[in-house]
């Protein structure tokens, strides 16, 4: 345990936890599974019971590490768009991509922030933006705001664990990280809640507008013939 303490103190003070913390968070955007939000936390909390690394500087490295690993994403959806490759056309990822063209049809804004915040979910929204042309200015600025807000939240956490048990760094590190779990769950159980009750309010609102029943009513025998309406998926958004 000493052991691990000293080589977590030894990373901590080093410069080189700012290039690592960077990293991670580039790689995070572009592969969902990389734990980058765990090691922000840890830092963070680190900083608060021992005093290094500098929670700024992790909180600045964190947030150019997301904002550069969601235009790459961005870049590559514009490249390659969201079926080229066979992932992107398995069930979740369609289902994701679905999800992720609505939100951006809406306006985009509370797509992109709320993503940054579901592994998954952001690439999907980052790649799909990139795919239907969202206009590149505004995804930058809003990128730029909810890696900002990303990283604040994370090296929060981190320093709220650290300062209860200042005097035990590991525990600290500990704490931070099932601090963010539970936040990432509790956060991923509303979102899921919210998608349901908008799905459902959207049925209700279909089944209210239905003309079948009336339909039926004034039935002549004759079996009516139905116009169904396409949408193209092509981009809205104009090319830059």
């Amino acid at each position: 345990m000493d052991m691990l303490l000293d080589s977590l103190l030894a990373l901590a003070a080093s410069p080189w936890i700012y290039l690592i913390v960077f990293a991670l968070a580039v790689l995070d955007g572009l592969l969902p599974p990389v734990p980058s939000e765990t090691v922000i936390v840890g830092a963070a909390a680190l900083s608060a019971s021992t005093g290094r690394p500098d929670w700024a500087l992790i909180a600045i490295a964190a947030a150019a590490g997301a904002f550069t690993g969601d235009n790459l994403v961005y870049a590559i959806g514009r490249a390659v768009g969201t079926t080229r490759f066979r992932w992107m056309r398995t069930g979740r990822a369609r289902r994701a991509i679905d999800m992720a063209e609505r939100g951006l049809a809406s306006g985009g804004a509370s797509a992109i922030f709320v993503a940054r915040y579901i592994p998954v979910g952001r690439v999907a929204v980052n790649l799909t933006a990139g795919a239907v042309r969202y206009p590149r200015q505004r995804f930058v600025l809003l990128a730029l705001g909810a890696a900002a807000t990303w990283a604040a939240y994370s090296v929060a956490i981190g320093t709220v664990a650290g300062r209860l048990v200042e005097d035990q760094p590991l525990l600290g590190v500990a704490v931070g990280v099932g601090l963010a779990i539970v936040v990432g769950v509790v956060v991923d159980r509303l979102l899921a809640w919210r998608r349901a009750a908008r799905a459902k309010a959207v049925r209700r609102r279909a089944g209210d507008q239905d003309p079948s029943s009336s339909a039926a009513a004034n039935s002549t025998g004759t079996q009516p013939s139905v116009v169904r309406n396409t949408v193209s998926r092509e981009s809205t958004y104009p090319t830059p």
